[in-house]
């Protein structure tokens, strides 16, 4: 772990990020050279783009990571890699919930969840939902309904809870730089919104806008017409903390720096430091 002080002399146990890198394969230069520069103790990704055996995991294990990975070909996709073994991990809502209550739904490779330091780190890749009152619009709102039940059954009140990844929901409307309209655009429409807070409403609060409630930060910019070099983004990458855990939060920010490369992801990291 991270043995480090803040500005205020508290000792950094852990620093705990998640990045959508939109394919591991063609961004696994940049998570290396980034891991290396930020000395980060747990990564959650998401959007791999790969099945398991294809995955680059031998790029990371020579960094000293224990590696992950939840794939599929081509498309969804997630991991965790860690510097410390994970104490338990889980794979799917049917690694909690009864595959029952699942059904279809982990057919789609979005969900990872570990243990660590006493702490349930939940990586999450949320349907994008494609358009409004489409089928795949439809079914991002079923996988939302699950993902609560899910979380009910973590127990979040009584849990050291952390519930990141992309969750394709800008949650108000600074965290979009244009928001006018935005009622009938994916992402952002009322239903989408009130599914997500019902799920923030079982004890879970958002680390970044505690240390930054102004306008202006974005984690996803469009590859299309300079979204990035004009700053037309949105908010839709998150990390949640559970009350038991929100105290040892001391910062929380978004790294951009990434997103200046050559061929970057579109997403941009976000990193939670939490101290004892």
């Amino acid at each position: 772990m991270v043995l480090v002080k803040d500005s205020e002399n508290k000792e950094i146990i852990m620093k705990i990020a998640t990045w959508n890198v939109n394919s591991i394969r063609t961004r696994k230069d940049h998570v290396k050279e980034w891991l290396i520069a930020q000395n980060i103790d747990v990564l959650c990704l998401q959007e791999t783009k790969v099945i398991d055996q294809d995955f680059p995991i031998q790029n990371f294990l020579d960094l000293g990571y224990h590696v992950y990975i939840h794939g599929q070909k081509a498309y969804n996709g997630v991991a965790i890699f860690s510097k410390k073994p994970l104490d338990t991990i889980d794979y799917g809502f049917g690694g909690i919930l009864d595959p029952d209550l699942v059904g279809d739904l982990d057919d789609q490779k979005r969900v990872v969840s570990g243990v660590i330091n006493n702490i349930r780190i939940v990586n999450l890749y949320v349907p994008n939902g494609n358009s409004l009152g489409s089928e795949k619009y439809e079914y991002k709102l079923k996988w939302l309904k699950l993902l609560k039940a899910y979380l009910t059954a973590i127990e979040v009140k009584n849990t050291n809870l952390l519930v990141c990844g992309d969750f394709n929901i800008a949650l108000e409307d600074k965290d979009i730089y244009k928001p006018e309209g935005r009622e009938n655009h994916v992402m952002a429409s009322p239903v989408e919104r009130q599914a997500l807070k019902e799920i923030l409403d079982l004890g879970l609060k958002d680390i970044f806008r505690h240390f930054h409630p102004e306008e202006g930060h974005f984690s996803w910019w469009d590859y299309r017409q300079g979204g990035f070099a004009k700053n037309r983004g949105w908010r839709i990458d998150h990390i949640y903390l559970s009350q038991l855990l929100f105290p040892k939060a001391n910062s929380c920010y978004i790294d951009i720096e990434p997103r200046k490369l050559v061929k970057p992801s579109d997403h941009a990291p976000v990193v939670v430091e939490l101290s004892e």
